[in-house]
């Protein structure tokens, strides 16, 4: 508890970082609630065409006649989910990697790394597509793309710290205490390891809601689910007519990367006390 109680006083240090994370929690409480308090189906078509904004639409009707609303709500879900989902993945294969490579080193580390390597020659992006055009454009398959493109910066920063922790001295005493390696990694190094991993992880989720939303666009996600980057691939052909259709949902992409590296920096300034602002 009182871990926490310092973990948040430096936190709170940072304005910016609150208020990101006040914003992300509506976000996120929006998401959950949004749906059960404005109960209509995102892909009914309810209304007239590209209706504006108005007293019975608050945020207008689509091409199609859909409640721009619901699909904003039901969309965040789908949003957030997927970049929660594709970070923790790509996290946990970066962990693995960079941990295995990091601390035996040699010719395990050289073939971790030409792996990794390998993976960040190719554009990120483009391989996400390629994942998802090999395969069903489902939102499994979305998340698993993006969680496949995201790992080799985690494996790299993961492998860093671990050479720089394993031939330190309390790694050394564990040795002459007889501890095994699985030991050292898991409860000696990689809690050492974690805070700039952490931070990494958040700023992923950002990433990841970008990537989504761009699959989206193309039309290589689940045509069945509405996301916010959906939801601006419809708006496209009439953006000069309802610029709304597209407006909104980016204007909530924007805002929800932004309060994401927010409380991103929020972390790092408070687990890493000597980064910390003056």
């Amino acid at each position: 508890m009182t871990g926490l109680l310092i973990f948040w006083r430096r936190y709170r240090r940072n304005a910016a970082a609150v208020g990101g994370l006040a914003v992300l929690v509506l976000i996120v409480a929006a998401a959950i609630v949004g749906p059960l308090v404005h109960p209509v189906d995102p892909f009914d078509m309810i209304g007239r065409p590209s209706q504006p904004p108005s007293a019975r639409f608050l945020l207008g009707t689509d091409v199609s006649g859909r409640d721009m609303l619901a699909g904003l709500l039901h969309g965040a879900r789908v949003s957030l989910v997927v970049g929660i989902v594709a970070s923790l993945a790509a996290t946990l294969v970066g962990l693995l990697v960079g941990a295995v490579a990091g601390f035996y080193g040699g010719f395990v580390d050289n073939l971790l790394m030409r792996t990794t390597d390998f993976f960040l020659t190719i554009p990120s992006f483009v391989l996400a597509i390629v994942i998802v055009a090999i395969f069903s454009p489902t939102i499994a398959t979305v998340t698993a793309a993006i969680a496949a493109v995201s790992w080799p910066s985690v494996a790299r920063l993961v492998r860093a710290e671990f050479m720089a922790q394993r031939e330190r001295e309390y790694v050394r005493a564990c040795r002459a205490l007889g501890m095994s390696n699985l030991e050292i990694i898991v409860r000696q190094i990689l809690p050492n390891a974690l805070p700039p991993v952490i931070v990494v992880s958040s700023l992923m989720v950002a990433t990841a809601i970008l990537t989504e939303s761009g699959l989206s666009f193309l039309g290589l996600s689940d045509p069945n689910v509405v996301s916010w980057g959906y939801m601006i691939g419809v708006g496209r052909s009439v953006l000069r007519v309802a610029w709304w259709m597209s407006a909104i949902p980016g204007v909530t992409i924007l805002v929800t990367v932004l309060a994401i590296n927010l409380v991103g920096e929020g972390l790092n300034d408070a687990l890493n006390p000597r980064l910390q602002r003056r």
